[in-house]
Formats: C-alpha cells, sequence, structure tokens
C-alpha cells in the first residue's frame, strides 16, 4: 500500500507541482490549502507524512507543527519555507524532522520524504 503524505501550501502552483512529483514517485497524496484546512483533514485521516509550507494565512506551518507534535506523539513532519534559515530552525525545534528551503529542490525533497518513512 503507498505511503500517504498531505502537503499543506498555499500556493495553488507550488502545491500542484508537488502533489505531481509525488504521485509520480508512487504516494498517495492529500491537499489543504492552509494550516487549519491541514489540521482538519490529518484529524479526520492521519497520514503517514505531512509537508507543511510555513508562510501560511490563517494559521501558519509553525503553528500546525505544534498543533500535530502535541496531539500526534510520531507525526512526521517536513517543513519547507523561502523566508529565512532561521525560520526553519524555529521548525526543527517545533518538531518538524526535516526542513527544506524554498525554492526546492525536489530530488532533496523526495530522499527526505523517503527517508522519513523508512525511520
Amino acid at each position: 500500500m503507498p505511503a500517504t503524505i498531505l502537503i499543506i501550501e498555499d500556493d495553488r502552483a507550488v502545491r500542484t507541482l508537488l502533489a505531481q512529483v509525488l504521485v509520480d514517485a508512487g504516494y498517495q497524496v492529500s491537499e489543504a490549502t492552509n494550516g487549519r484546512q491541514g489540521l482538519d483533514q490529518f484529524r479526520a485521516h492521519q497520514v503517514d507524512l505531512v509537508l507543511t509550507d510555513l508562510d501560511m494565512p490563517e494559521m501558519n506551518g509553525l503553528e500546525v507543527i505544534m498543533e500535530l507534535t502535541r496531539a500526534f506523539l510520531n507525526v512526521k513532519v517536513i517543513a519547507m519555507s523561502g523566508r529565512s534559515a532561521e525560520e526553519l530552525q524555529k521548525a526543527k525545534l517545533l518538531g518538524a524532522r526535516h526542513t527544506l528551503p524554498k525554492p526546492l529542490d525536489l530530488h532533496a525533497m523526495l530522499r527526505a520524504i523517503q527517508y522519513e518513512l523508512q525511520h
């Protein structure tokens, strides 16, 4: 059975690209346009891994990571951001297992996802 990944990303073009790359890599993908929607979706259908942007309206990625790691101890979250290394560092402190700077290196993203799903 393919691993399930939830993409939380407010930029439609980025979200569509990521979904396509992950589907092509054999994953089952669901998408959310903001942090609140992503949390609701995760609560309704837990997935193997969450890939979240940090800079989003309504509820940012740092808040999403905090909520997820508080409520679900073994949740696997990978954070991505085009902002600052400092923001990615914060994400790690809050429980993201991996961080990726934007623009994304898709090969690095796939390697990080594969690694997290295996460990």
